[in-house]
């Protein structure tokens, strides 16, 4: 019987990458497919249709398969949905791939944006109220497309999981340790109990990656602000998951 493992974020931060990285390790199957991301335990609709159904819908039955794996980056924000998993796979894993929140929420301003959703500039936008902008058009999304702040707060979000899952099931990745990096790969690859020696061949593609043409420069005072917004939530990211923080940005430390 096959292990499960869950991808639960962040959104912007080289969950696609990872996804194709454990995909490609023959020991290990992602649900597909990958667009749109299934949410099965997200919607009342689906998950009301149950495991079976899970499992013959988003996977093989390729007897070979040691580890199944679903990424829905909306997972990270609902508790409902850990409370779901701990219930179905409660030894499962989860992954949570953590990007420079500045970064990320740049990334998903310029996502927003590039799909029609958000039209104010960058500084506005990621200063504004989230929940005072969500319109009733955005309602339907599985998450507020304009939290790109809050969305950064990572440790918030895992210590709701952190009620469900023990520690050593929860497993925090740094997007800039992660890309291009076969050692941190095949580290991953020992933690899910999978053969470490495999080499993956697009392990310096990059997927779903934005427009840099499009980037936006932030100022030195939005960042000193949003570095300030961060401090305490990164210094407990940092703690529970005893990260060196100061790539992000030195005041980190």
């Amino acid at each position: 019987m096959s292990s499960h493992f869950f991808i639960i974020g962040a959104q912007r931060s080289a969950t696609t990458y990872l996804y194709h990285m454990l995909d490609a390790h023959p020991e290990i199957e992602m649900a597909k497919p990958l667009f749109p991301e299934p949410k099965f335990f997200l919607q009342d609709d689906l998950f009301a249709r149950g495991l079976d159904y899970y499992d013959a819908h988003y996977f093989s039955n390729n007897i070979s398969v040691k580890l199944k794996g679903e990424k829905s980056t909306s997972y990270l924000e609902h508790e409902l949905v850990a409370q779901r998993l701990a219930t179905c796979y409660p030894q499962a894993k989860i992954l949570v791939v953590m990007r420079d929140p500045i970064a990320r929420a740049v990334s998903n301003y310029q996502f927003s944006q590039n799909n029609g959703i958000e039209t104010w500039p960058l500084e506005k936008a990621l200063l504004a109220n989230p929940e005072e902008r969500r319109s009733t058009q955005s309602q339907s999304i599985s998450v507020n497309p304009f939290a790109y702040l809050q969305r950064g707060c990572y440790i918030n979000f895992i210590e709701l999981y952190d009620q469900y899952f023990s520690a050593s099931q929860i497993v925090g990745i740094l997007t800039e340790e992660l890309l291009g990096n076969l050692d941190a790969l095949q580290a991953l690859y020992a933690h899910l109990a999978v053969s470490s020696d495999f080499q993956p061949k697009k392990i310096h593609h990059r997927f779903n990656e934005g427009d840099k043409s499009d980037a936006e420069e932030v100022s030195p005072q939005l960042k000193q602000y949003l570095i300030d917004y961060f401090f305490e939530v990164n210094g407990r990211l940092a703690d529970r998951f005893h990260f060196d923080l100061a790539r992000w940005w030195p005041s980190c430390q």
